[in-house]
């Protein structure tokens, strides 16, 4: 996948799915704005989903980018910057 096909939206969409598995809640009990702590989100399911954006980005991040970027608003802007730097090493 490329940097230009990853969009705040989709990977709001692709981050609340995942983490509505791990909260076992359906992806409309989650809401982009709200600290991922206040539903529960512990620290197995943090590194489970770090691990998870790794895998499916081909990003290298730190194990605390869950609690670094708490909500999901915050974590899709970071992967997005992300994304950004990762294509300009690139080139």
């Amino acid at each position: 996948m490329t940097v230009s096909t990853h969009t705040a939206e989709s990977l709001t969409v692709w981050l609340v799915d995942r983490i509505a598995v791990y909260l076992r809640r359906s992806p409309g009990e989650i809401d982009p704005t709200v600290p991922l702590a206040e539903y529960g989100l512990d620290s197995v399911a943090a590194l489970s989903l770090c691990g998870d954006i790794e895998e499916d980005f081909d990003l290298v991040l730190e194990p605390t980018v869950a609690w670094d970027y708490p909500t999901v608003d915050a974590l899709s802007g970071h992967l997005l910057e992300e994304f950004r730097i990762q294509e300009g090493a690139s080139r």
